[in-house]
């Protein structure tokens, strides 16, 4: 299967925050995926746009090394680059259902 947006999204589902116990993708927080075309080995770069559950947020280093490393562990991936981003500002809004669901919102 080639690399494609949804696959690195699944990688990353195994980022977990460390405060909330929920991924980083049902939380919302994975704004851009923009995988490159393959080099000559066939391996992609990946751009990721991520912010956090607040500017200060103290696991934001944790998240940012960890969407790296989920990345990077796929087999078609040769560099992943996180760009943390502050707009638009994260809402809890932005969850998916099942983190909702996981922090009892509703």
């Amino acid at each position: 299967m080639a690399l494609c947006e949804d696959k690195v999204r699944e990688s990353l589902k195994q980022v977990i925050d460390p405060e909330l116990y929920v991924n980083i993708v049902d939380l919302g927080l994975i704004y851009t995926v923009d995988v490159k075309d393959p080099d000559e080995a066939g391996k992609h770069d990946v751009l990721v746009e991520m912010t956090m559950t607040s500017p200060m947020c103290p696991a934001g280093p944790q998240l940012v090394a960890g969407a790296k490393g989920a990345v990077e562990g796929l087999e078609e991936v040769n560099e992943a680059e996180i760009k943390v981003v502050m707009e638009p500002p994260w809402t809890q809004d932005m969850m998916t259902d099942d983190a909702r669901d996981q922090l009892n919102i509703f």
